[in-house]
């Protein structure tokens, strides 16, 4: 039986959901870092083990869809408060041109290949716009655990993730329209126009106001005061986000990086956010790994599309982002390049919204999903060594 299929009065089946997720990915954690892997590669595996795929024990639901949301969100929130809006202005540029770079080249691959097999123009489409988007929160996951995300890397990483995902929602909304029968220009232009000016408001016009409000919240007479209007700010900017179309994980990015200045010496909140990070981030690792469908493995015209996919999502953001940052030297490119490498939910929300349109088949959406979920767990063991022995350099 699986474990969220038990219903009683006194929540079993959640508390058992819980404990089998988290055990099994601390567990396989554990293990991996004891053979000097990555421990969220670790996680990522112990989703697929508990879930369908194998032991069938949990099975991927609204409850552990709304655990992984907040898992990432919370990742990224704690991401934001290690990281200087003036940190990232000092990448701008590049980053922009490892996301510009980023987007165009997998969505050419992925439109590419699918036509190469004469599978429908919409379909293709599709297929090329879950190849563009990166799942930072993978990437942030390994560095954060190494101490990096001040490297002049992460913090390029971090800014293209952002842009990324601003292009990645346009060629979404794009493509979208285009599965309806033409793209409607205005509502693209009005939807880029409002996910940039999001952006650039929180993270230029806001984090200052933030900087002089922070002080006061601190003399709040309620216990965590600063904690709890923190975690407000996070959820309110991640509801704007969703709002506007943008991914909620971008509205908690920003509210963190709208903190940072303010809170950097605020030891305490930082301990109380890594808390809560370090309890839901598992979820949201292991339910990538729940995501997997091995049954793609016995057709064998759907595994060949599905390694050829996963190959060109690697080496297009590999090379892509990679050249992006070729004035950070040839390791410098590589970590970039390795780090925007994860496709994770991002992808599979892509195929998803393609499977209720009617324009992605079953068949399709296994092969995406394979992908998304093939490169997130391949990008934590290059990441690792690429960024081993690294320092904290300037950024550019």
């Amino acid at each position: 039986m699986q474990a969220t299929e038990i219903h009683d009065p006194h929540g079993a089946g959640l508390l058992l959901t819980l404990f089998v997720m988290l055990a099994a990915a601390k567990l396989l954690a554990e293990l991996f870092e004891r053979l000097r892997q990555p421990a969220v590669a670790g996680e990522i595996l112990a989703g697929v083990l508990i879930g369908p795929a194998c032991l069938d024990w949990v099975r991927p639901d609204d409850l552990t869809g709304a655990l992984a949301g907040f898992g990432v969100m919370f990742l990224l929130f704690g991401v934001g408060l290690e990281t200087k809006p003036s940190a990232l202005l000092r990448v701008g540029r590049t980053a922009t041109l490892v996301a510009v770079l980023g987007v165009v080249l997998p969505f050419a691959a992925g439109w590419g290949l699918m036509r190469i097999r004469n599978e429908p123009q919409v379909e293709a489409l599709f297929v090329g716009a879950a190849l563009v988007a990166t799942s930072v929160g993978i990437t942030a996951r390994v560095l954060s655990g190494m101490g990096l995300l001040d490297s002049a890397a992460a913090r390029i990483i971090l800014g293209a993730a952002v842009i990324d995902d601003v292009l990645g929602l346009l060629v979404l909304a794009a493509v979208s329209s285009l599965a309806g029968g033409s793209a409607n220009w205005l509502e693209l232009g009005s939807t880029a126009a409002l996910a940039i000016g999001f952006v650039l408001f929180v993270a230029f016009l806001g984090a200052p106001v933030v900087t002089r409000v922070a002080p006061r919240v601190g003399q709040l007479r309620a216990g965590n005061a600063l904690f709890a209007v923190s975690v407000l700010l996070c959820l309110g900017l991640a509801l704007a986000a969703t709002a506007i179309g943008v991914a909620a994980i971008i509205g908690a990015f920003l509210a963190g990086l709208a903190l940072a200045e303010a809170t950097e010496h605020e030891h305490d909140l930082h301990q109380q956010v890594r808390g809560v990070t370090e309890f839901l981030t598992p979820f949201f690792l292991v339910n990538i790994g729940m995501q997997v469908k091995l049954d793609v493995f016995g057709n064998p015209s759907a595994l060949s599309l599905a390694l050829w996919m996963t190959l060109a999502a690697i080496i297009t953001k590999f090379v892509g982002c990679g050249l992006g940052a070729a004035g950070l030297g040839l390791r410098g490119a590589a970590q970039v390049g390795a780090g925007m490498i994860p496709r994770g939910e991002v992808g599979i929300v892509v195929a998803q919204l393609g499977l209720g349109l009617g324009v992605v088949s079953d068949r399709i959406f296994a092969v995406v999903l394979f992908m998304a979920v093939a490169t997130t767990m391949i990008a934590p063991p290059l990441i690792r060594p690429l960024f081993a022995g690294a320092k904290e350099p300037d950024g550019r």
